[in-house]
């Protein structure tokens, strides 16, 4: 039946004033009051003004005419009411969410979702697949109540852990502790990830009008080479100021460069901060340029020490702690943040940028450009090396040491400070300029220089065209300064060609790395062979810088190796007469030779590129000397360590002899009878060998 309009506006009034402040059974149960009240058509007529159905206002009715009791207090259904939980509908499907979120521990290491994405809507529509029908939020709502949550990566996983690692840490810490009671400045070093500069992205984000982001390449790669404008900062953290100063180099990341900003930090802050220091402590990490196994590292923090008096002692951290370093969290991560989301597109940017760096602590940061070149392949010879004044600490010494400021020992040691080493390079190079170790006149080495120069120069451009992707970027001669000029290179190619010495001898005398020295030599080696050129050898050898200046000023050439294989040669101690063992050394010899070569051959994999040493010293040991003493050793006359002694080679190199060998005698049909006296020593088995 129809009710009055006034009615039904009444109702409206109610239910816009009531029905927003109940809960569900509190408006089923009003809506089934006013039905009653209304009697027959009034649930159609309260279901329409409400905009409820009729069978919620029908249930309502029903309710009120039951005379349930109240429910308790929060409660809006009786206990069991409502439609039950998926998982209790489903009692399945929260193992088999589990054995797809967890396939190795839940049994199901061929899940698959191993190797996908496990988003909600992935999981469900696995499960909606394995007759689980679910909806990703409620996979995601049965995920937090396991106790799962969205989780990154964590690096903590270290690696295998040095055996002293934790007592390097508590020795940092005492070290730290003492020089601070002391008044001593503490600093913590290491270099920051090396920068690309250009409109390239740099993670994070800034505050910027909406729909204007700063504008950068869509595509990044970073790579280093010739022309390549790049940042290296290298920070000083000032453990017990918390100040940071950063030097940004543009050439190379080596040790010269590492003491050079710690140079450049005491000098413009560290002598005006502790005028009164009589000592250093560097906190670093085992690695990069500052790695304890450089000998240039310690060498130019000798000459620091030197120069302001300091006693420098550093303690590195060990292997794969570098996070331990202070610098890390205290400088470094401040200094990303202060950048993040700018590209850094010059040495300004960066050098400002970091420069700026502040932090409610207190931290504040300095920094400068360094525009020096500081080369690759410096290094220091073990001889000058050793006379430095290196303190090793009794614990752990090749982690902890002490550089006094031993003026009388840096003066002494010409090309230990970096700006002296440029002359002791260049004397070294007019020593190896003689005549009698080129072998040729100055003016004749000037000519093979000048011939040789053009196809240089080419070859260099050619090689930095391939590293840096195309042409120039920068003007000629603008980047990083060579060791050596084209010139020099050509020089101690033919010094190695004419087997005056190796290129550990070269490299010792030149203070560069014997793989700068090989690579520069296997380079101007193509170039001869390109030309037709040849550098005969010659009788002179020597073995170290030493022997080459002693011969230079005195003529003095040194003894040669003594042959011993007509001595070992002996029947009573090979087992057979001269003449039959030279039968059998002419018969093997050519095998040896070729099985040398094959196994070369295979560890190159392929023929030898041109260049290539390709043998350019005498063996140290020949091939029949090898083949006599494999029978020396089958025949059990002496140990391996004799052999060693009697041939002048190392241990090792007489077990690689043996084993290239032996396989040759057996293959022969050698098979000795074991001789009746076993010597112990070279001295022995000499002393008992009588003239035949």
């Amino acid at each position: 039946m129809g009710f009055p309009d006034d009615v039904l506006s009444q109702l409206a009034r109610r239910f816009d004033v009531l029905l927003p402040h109940l809960n569900e059974r509190q408006r089923r149960l009003l809506l089934g009051q006013e039905a009653r009240l209304l009697g027959h058509g009034g649930v159609r007529a309260v279901a329409t003004v409400a905009g409820a159905s009729e069978t919620t206002v029908r249930a309502g009715v029903f309710e009120l005419e039951a005379g349930d009791e109240p429910l308790d207090d929060g409660r809006v259904r009786h206990a069991g009411g409502g439609r039950k939980p998926i998982e209790e509908i489903d009692p399945d499907l929260i193992p088999a969410l589990m054995a797809l979120v967890e396939p190795d521990e839940r049994g199901e290491p061929m899940s698959p979702l191993r190797w996908t994405t496990k988003s909600l809507r992935h999981l469900a529509d696995e499960l909606t697949q394995r007759g689980h029908r679910v909806s990703p939020p409620t996979v995601g709502r049965l995920l937090r109540e396991a106790g799962f949550s969205l989780q990154g990566n964590a690096k903590t996983l270290e690696g295998k852990q040095h055996p002293d690692r934790d007592a390097q840490f508590r020795y940092i810490n005492e070290q730290v502790k003492q020089h601070q009671a002391e008044g001593e400045p503490v600093i913590s070093v290491d270099t920051k990830k090396r920068e690309q500069l250009g409109r390239l992205p740099n993670p994070g984000r800034e505050w910027r009008p909406k729909g204007d982001p700063i504008k950068v390449e869509d595509h990044s790669f970073f790579f280093t080479g010739p022309d390549v404008a790049q940042a290296i900062p290298y920070g000083i953290y000032d453990i017990s100021a918390n100040t940071g100063w950063v030097n940004v180099g543009i050439d190379h990341d080596t040790s010269t460069f590492a003491v050079a900003s710690i140079r450049r930090w005491w000098q413009a802050r560290g002598s005006l901060d502790y005028p009164n220091a009589s000592q250093l402590l560097i906190t670093a990490d085992a690695g990069g340029s500052n790695s304890y196994r450089y000998r240039v590292w310690k060498a130019e923090l000798a000459a620091l020490a030197a120069e302001t008096g300091l006693a420098i002692t550093v303690c590195h951290f060990p292997p794969g702690t570098s996070k331990w370093n202070k610098i890390e969290h205290r400088l470094f991560s401040h200094v990303t943040m202060n950048w993040r989301g700018r590209p850094l597109t010059s040495h300004d940017v960066v050098v400002n940028t970091i420069a700026s760096t502040r932090t409610r602590t207190g931290l504040r940061v300095e920094a400068e450009l360094d525009t020096t070149s500081y080369p690759l392949g410096v290094t220091v010879s073990k001889a000058r090396f050793a006379e430095l004044p290196i303190h090793a600490h009794p614990t752990h010494s090749s982690w902890n040491y002490t550089i006094r400021p031993d003026q009388a020992t840096i003066a002494d040691q010409p090309g230990v400070v970096s700006a002296d080493r440029a002359q002791v390079r260049a004397a070294a190079l007019r020593a190896l300029a003689d005549p009698r170790l080129t072998g040729m006149t100055e003016a004749e080495l000037g000519d093979l220089s000048r011939r040789l120069a053009p196809a240089q120069a080419a070859r260099a451009e050619q090689r930095m065209f391939h590293q840096r992707g195309g042409g120039r970027r920068r003007a000629k001669g603008a980047g990083s300064q060579r060791l050596l000029c084209d010139a020099d290179r050509v020089l101690i190619t033919v010094v190695y060609l004419r087997q005056i010495c190796s290129q550990k001898v070269l490299s010792d005398m030149l203070e560069v790395s014997d793989f700068t020295i090989g690579y520069w030599i296997a380079e101007t080696r193509k170039l001869l062979t390109e030309n037709q050129i040849t550098i005969p050898a010659t009788t002179l050898r020597f073995t170290t810088p030493a022997q080459l200046h002693v011969f230079l000023d005195n003529d003095d050439v040194p003894a040669q190796r003594p042959r011993i294989s007509e001595t070992l040669s002996h029947p009573a101690l090979t087992g057979m007469s001269r003449e039959e063992l030279h039968q059998m050394i002419e018969r093997l010899t050519p095998l040896q030779a070729a099985r040398l070569e094959r196994l070369r051959y295979e560890r190159r994999g392929g023929e030898r590129l041109p260049g290539a040493r390709g043998g350019i010293f005498q063996q140290k040991i020949t091939d029949a000397e090898r083949i006599l003493a494999t029978i020396l050793y089958q025949r059990k006359v002496c140990t391996r360590q004799a052999l060693s002694e009697l041939f002048e080679v190392s241990p090792r190199t007489i077990g690689n002899t043996l084993i290239d060998a032996r396989p040759l005698l057996e293959n022969d049909g050698y098979n000795p009878a074991p001789a009746t006296i076993r010597y112990r020593n070279a001295a022995a088995l000499l002393a008992s060998i009588s003239p035949c």
